[in-house]
């Protein structure tokens, strides 16, 4: 692999892994563009790594609070008063959806699904569906939501099994139906991204060792860097463009990316 598709990919996968238009979208695409190989497993691993470690450094402070409730919780039994536990109960629990339907639909998933039908009606439907809710964004936070909230969030999260749909972009779509404000279904949206990337992470890790493939070094590093400054910086952008502001320029995007 060129050290100049190295880049790009890791340009892209840092750029769009967080944000609501899907990195998956346009790393299929991008070979249709190009011309270029696929770039092996290996490769994959270390971008998916690199921005799963951008987005465990950023919420650094939130896991450690989540941490400390659920060992809270082991020691005394019980929720009350423990905001931190129940929240980490929660991701856990929005978590296996997404888990289970990885397992039963992934030669679907893999195979059947990664067309360019599929990417461009997905990109449109759920992009409309992202402006619906974001008309009337609601004003609660992640420490104020309710188990039905994070539940259906999760439910939500095994529509993103489909390429174009974006996992981030479901997930705060399904925040902002459940009445959280646009940043409390980001936040949500982020802390349940550091366990699906965890998951997926491990399970690529371990489908690498297996087939023994040749890694190339200089571009899993060098990808591996700007991946994960790529992935922090929109992140940190991200947060700050959706305080402020509504999401239809995300719309927009997707709509266009799915018109061509």
């Amino acid at each position: 692999m060129e050290l100049t598709q190295a880049v790009i990919l890791a340009l892209i996968q840092g750029v769009t892994e967080f944000l609501p238009i899907s990195s998956t979208a346009h790393l299929i695409l991008v070979p249709y563009i190009t011309g270029w190989t696929d770039q092996g497993l290996a490769y994959d691993v270390a971008l998916n790594t690199a921005t799963w470690l951008a987005v465990v450094i950023y919420f650094r402070q939130d896991i450690s609070g989540l941490a400390a409730g659920f060992l809270r919780l082991l020691r005394e039994k019980t929720l009350d008063g423990n905001h931190d536990g129940k929240l980490a109960l929660m991701v856990a629990a929005a978590t296996v959806p997404v888990g289970i339907g990885g397992l039963l639909a992934h030669d679907i998933v893999a195979h059947d699904l990664r067309t360019l039908t599929v990417i461009g009606w997905s990109s449109i439907i759920w992009g409309v569906v992202l402006w619906l809710a974001d008309r009337r964004p609601g004003s609660g936070e992640v420490r104020s939501m309710g188990w039905g909230s994070a539940l259906f969030i999760g439910l939500s999260q095994m529509i993103a099994l489909i390429p174009g749909t974006s996992r981030s972009g479901i997930t705060m779509t399904a925040g902002l139906f459940s009445g959280l404000s646009r940043s409390g279904a980001a936040r949500f949206s982020f802390l349940l991204a550091i366990v699906v990337g965890a998951l997926a992470g491990g399970k690529e890790g371990v489908d690498m060792v297996r087939s023994g493939m040749e890694t190339p070094w200089l571009a899993v590093f060098v990808g591996g860097v700007v991946a994960f400054v790529a992935a922090y910086l929109a992140i940190h952008y991200f947060l700050k463009l959706i305080s402020r502001s509504s999401m239809n320029v995300f719309v927009v995007y997707r709509i266009i990316l799915g018109v061509v």
